[in-house]
């Protein structure tokens, strides 16, 4: 059976390394937990830390979180669907928005559950995922500040996810302007301008983050110890917190190129073998998780004298070539993943998760 480890010990040093560096530079930040997908004992390990805030994307795992910590402040970080007004009003404390339409139909549910809903206006600053056109900002947050059971106490944007636009200092200042403007205008008090992620923590490093953006949403360098703006791991962070085991169910010498006519495989791909590897054998061993689990372009063999030869829905191909390292049967194959990788395999039920 494949399985996948968190090591507790190595994503505490994370997030006390960023729990640090954010408050020595006055940011209030926001674990992101999609990552583990609403993992029960996952979950109940991470909040286990001196966490004050947590956000995801999933209703569902914000109401697993509600029900390992009822007084943690949770945020549901992109635009709710009408059908989920009435859960996002009652497991999210906060949710990010960009439709007034459906700001409304929260008012009108926060009033149903005597609740005050707390909201994030998302703006547009040139990644084209969600967010509020710049020129509608002004009218829209006059028409949102009129609706009764809404409190708005953010400002924000998403940048890198969708085309990958970088945030810079530029972007940054504009966004705190924005924030500012409505201050003025409106004589409010905004409590977040929530500019940052993963990929904006360089920026402080290099003294470049503004200083009116005052809170991150941050998941990814947490759990990966990853510079994603670089796309390269931090030195004094853990890299490998997550890691992915699947045994070898079958090894058996077979040949290198496949016979008989070729087609296309299960996700439509097809292939082409050089013919000089005709009558050539190798080391082949399958292993128990396939794409239904897992995307291989987003997995790592630890032993580098190996390589993924193919998958399909439920297995893995791995090429022993001469088998140096003596496997066998029952023995396990450890990979490293990415942050993709990972997000895919705690989604997969049918992958065992274990604590370190």
């Amino acid at each position: 059976m494949a399985f996948v480890t968190l090591d507790i010990k190595k994503l505490k040093s994370n997030f006390e390394y960023l729990n640090d560096l954010f408050k020595k530079n006055d940011i209030a930040w926001s674990v992101v937990s999609k990552i583990l997908s609403g993992n029960k004992l996952y979950l109940t390990e991470l909040l286990k830390f001196n966490i004050n805030q947590i956000c995801d994307s999933r209703v569902t795992n914000l109401k697993m979180i509600k029900s390992l910590n009822p007084l943690i402040e949770t945020i549901y970080i992109k635009p709710p669907a009408k059908r989920s007004i009435s859960n996002v009003v009652k497991y999210a404390d906060i949710s990010m928005n960009t439709e007034f339409e459906t700001i409304k139909l929260l008012s009108v549910e926060a009033k149903k559950q005597d609740k005050i809903h707390k909201i994030i206006i998302m703006i547009e600053l040139g990644e084209l995922r969600e967010g509020v056109m710049g020129d509608d900002f002004v009218a829209f947050y006059e028409s949102v500040f009129k609706l009764k059971n809404i409190q708005v106490v953010g400002i924000g944007t998403n940048l890198s996810c969708l085309y990958g636009v970088l945030p810079n200092q530029d972007k940054l200042i504009q966004l705190s302007l924005y924030e500012q403007l409505i201050e003025a205008k409106f004589n409010r008090q905004i409590q977040y301008v929530s500019g940052g992620s993963s990929v904006t923590i360089p920026l402080i490093f290099q003294h470049l983050l503004p200083k009116g953006i005052n809170h991150f949403r941050v998941g990814e360098t947490l759990f990966l110890g990853t510079d994603a703006y670089n796309n390269r791991p931090y030195k004094k962070m853990n890299s490998d917190i997550f890691k992915l085991y699947s045994e070898i169910i079958e090894l058996i010498v077979k040949p290198v190129v496949p016979d008989g006519e070729l087609g296309t495989n299960v996700e439509g791909v097809g292939f082409e073998f050089d013919p000089k590897n005709i009558g050539e054998t190798t080391n082949r061993a399958i292993i128990d998780m396939g794409l239904l689990d897992v995307d291989v372009n987003h997995l790592e063999l630890v032993d580098k004298t190996i390589k993924i030869a193919g998958a399909s829905s439920d297995m893995i191909v791995i090429d022993l070539d001469e088998n140096i390292k003596n496997y066998k049967v029952g023995d396990l194959i450890e990979f490293k993943l990415d942050y993709m990788g990972t997000l895919r395999i705690l989604n997969s039920k049918y992958i065992e998760k274990r604590i370190k």
